[in-house]
């Protein structure tokens, strides 16, 4: 299959492209939302069509983003640093959850704890594909590498010639908080 990776990036088409790629994820967003609200008003049927209209806006997203290369193309090392993401994205919503509870909203806190775990059991599944399939590691001997301080993720190269309103793929920060690896 020809990858459609980068195709639209430093093109006239990037910002049109990027702007879609936002608007289908906050589509995604709103649809995820739009069902959990028929839900809530017992209108299951409506909350299935509005799930399978946020999985296909998700869908456009995630096209949308390829081919604007707004993730790297290294497949195996950016979903390494999605696992440690997952892992760690266990205990940090557990912890919100627990300050939700304080809160007095215990229905809330009880769901995102199970959300937590879901979080957690994200990067187990992704351990899995990486054993099943054990990928080489990409050599970066003589490469510089840049690591995200807050979600760990490694950006091999030179970070400088990242446009500078480029952001990290996983949490958006800034390059500028980016850290040159020892």
């Amino acid at each position: 299959m020809e990858s459609l990776h980068g195709l639209t990036k430093g093109t006239e088409l990037e910002p049109m492209i990027k702007t879609m790629a936002q608007a289908e994820a906050n589509g995604t967003m709103m649809y995820y939302a739009l069902a959990r609200l028929a839900k809530e008003q017992g209108l299951d049927d409506v909350s299935n069509i509005l799930i399978e209209s946020a999985n296909q806006e998700a869908v456009h997203a995630g096209f949308y983003a390829t081919l604007n290369g707004k993730y790297p193309k290294d497949f195996w090392a950016l979903l390494e640093t999605v696992k440690k993401a997952e892992i760690a994205g266990e205990a940090q919503v557990k912890a919100m959850a627990d300050k939700v509870r304080a809160a007095g909203f215990d229905k809330a806190a009880d769901e995102m704890e199970i959300f937590a775990k879901q979080e957690g059991h994200h990067g187990v599944v992704i351990d899995e594909i990486f054993k099943k399939y054990k990928p080489v590691k990409a050599d970066t001997t003589g490469k510089k590498v840049y690591v995200c301080p807050i979600c760990g993720y490694e950006y091999v190269g030179d970070i400088n010639s990242e446009p500078d309103d480029w952001t990290c793929p996983l949490c958006g920060q800034p390059k500028s908080v980016f850290k040159e690896k020892a």
